[in-house]
């Protein structure tokens, strides 16, 4: 008998454990829900109407890298840090935003932009794709050396586009348990560039080499004007409690490691080689875990995996989720 009440105590014991357990990784989810998408998930992007696989589909490389959450971010902060090396794109974003009054904003609606294209139905794609054109056709000015822009420039679109959708990829790669093959990453960048187009990017790179080849073919352009300068500090010093900013460091500091040696001279970054690869890469791996436990099944892959599928019976599908 007095084996089985032990028995009954540790069972009870582990109970507890497991519920205390959940409701960490609930809290914990709660807060990464709130910083990188806000308070509402809208879920009725995702969920309607039946049928609908929107721009891609479950059987796309896109829903694949796109669902990974560390991969995500960290490629995320990245592509922040790459994008503000050209001159025109980060004086349009530091004459028309509001990055620094309110960078959380910011981030939700990017954030927002990304899973409605990604995940949501076709209608809400479309339409937070014609939000943002409407916006960019208001978005125009003088950058500090005197060169006008404009932020439905192709060009322009072409360059946003290309280093957002090269740091998501390597933040995948780095991540990921399950890294994509060269044939998968190719497949991405192909895909992918569906959403460039419709933005009105043009001669959109849609494989590793054409992306390698134009950033060659850009980088006499690119400098790091003092607003560059000024999302670094953003990042680093990003979040609205000690440990959100805590997080943010560890994985700004994993994200510069994605950068090319030649980003990280501009942004004036001194990081040497095993600081990045031996501390850095490791800690952000290590807290990017601890985000894909957090996060599990995610509301938003499974409302639009069921309305992608809803009808199909026996579809070849791989739902990778988690990892």
């Amino acid at each position: 008998m007095t084996g089985v009440r032990g028995e009954g105590r540790v069972g009870r014991m582990g109970e507890r454990r497991r519920r205390a357990v959940e409701r960490l990784r609930l809290r914990l989810l709660a807060e990464i829900n709130a910083t990188v998408h806000g308070s509402d998930l809208h879920l009725e992007r995702y969920d309607r109407p039946a049928g609908d696989p929107g721009l891609f589909g479950p059987g796309s490389v896109v829903w694949r890298v796109h669902q990974h959450p560390a991969g995500m971010l960290v490629g995320g902060f990245a592509a922040l840090l790459l994008q503000s090396l050209h001159p025109l794109a980060m004086a349009a974003v530091a004459q028309h935003s509001d990055y620094r009054s309110d960078p959380t904003g910011r981030l939700n609606r990017t954030a927002r932009f990304v899973s409605t294209t990604t995940l949501g139905s076709t209608g809400a794609a479309e339409q937070a794709i014609a939000a943002v054109r409407h916006i960019h056709t208001r978005v125009r000015g003088t950058a500090p050396d005197g060169r006008p822009y404009r932020a439905d420039d192709p060009a322009l679109l072409t360059w946003v586009h290309t280093a957002e959708v090269a740091c998501f990829l390597m933040g995948h790669q780095v991540f990921s348990t399950t890294p994509l093959t060269a044939a998968e990453s190719d497949r991405y960048l192909s895909e992918v560039a569906t959403v460039a187009r419709r933005l009105g990017a043009v001669e959109v790179p849609v494989s590793r080499a054409e992306v390698a080849a134009y950033l060659a073919r850009v980088r006499p352009e690119l400098a790091a004007i003092p607003a560059a300068l000024e999302v670094v500090a953003l990042l680093r010093g990003f979040g609205r409690t000690r440990r959100e900013r805590a997080a943010v460091r560890v994985l700004t500091n994993g994200a510069l490691g994605l950068l090319p040696g030649w980003a990280r001279t501009e942004l004036g970054v001194r990081r040497p080689w095993p600081v990045r690869r031996l501390v850095d890469r490791p800690v952000a791996r290590a807290l990017g875990a601890v985000m894909v436990w957090a996060c599990g099944p995610s509301e938003i892959r499974a409302a639009a995996y069921a309305r992608a599928t809803a009808g199909m019976f026996g579809a070849d599908v791989v739902l990778v989720d988690g990892e």
